[in-house]
């Protein structure tokens, strides 16, 4: 029965935070494609302008990079590319 309980409060927890991240809408540019299709799959996109106001373009390669190497994130090296750019260009300080 404890067990349940914990099930279905998480579950309640979840499913409005699940539907926030619908809600969060980055800067349209190339790559954006690449960010929605790769990085969401693992985590929000809100992330992305919360962490916009401390990551300059080597902070967001370095991001890029961890996520790959240390997270696993099945992402090839041509979308990585893209990824980094788009968020340089748009979200790096």
């Amino acid at each position: 029965m404890r067990t349940l309980v914990i099930v279905v409060a998480a579950a309640l927890i979840a499913f409005p935070a699940a539907a926030q991240d619908k809600s969060v809408q980055l800067k349209k540019g190339p790559g954006l494609d690449k960010v929605e299709g790769n990085c969401q799959a693992c985590h929000t996109l809100a992330y992305i302008p919360m962490n916009s106001p401390f990551l300059n373009g080597a902070g967001w390669d370095a991001e890029v990079t961890k996520m790959i190497k240390a997270y696993g994130a099945p992402i090839d090296d041509a979308d990585a590319k893209a990824i980094a750019d788009y968020l340089k260009k748009n979200y790096g300080i």
